[in-house]
């Protein structure tokens, strides 16, 4: 998908390299060493009892 847009094939690894998976974005910002403190709740997986779910990619 990058190249077809003129980006570089790992564009989407850079990505999650530099700024987290969502996971990391989310307790960086909210969680709990954050003055929100906020739990994930319903920002968890859906596997954790959240609604996020990712669709496998084919």
């Amino acid at each position: 998908f990058c190249a077809k847009i003129g980006l570089e094939s790992d564009c989407f690894v850079n990505v999650i390299k530099q700024v987290g998976n969502y996971e990391e974005i989310y307790n960086r910002n909210l969680g709990p060493d954050t003055v929100f403190n906020l739990p994930r709740g319903l920002n968890s997986l859906y596997t954790d009892g959240g609604i996020l779910y990712a669709p496998p990619i084919r």
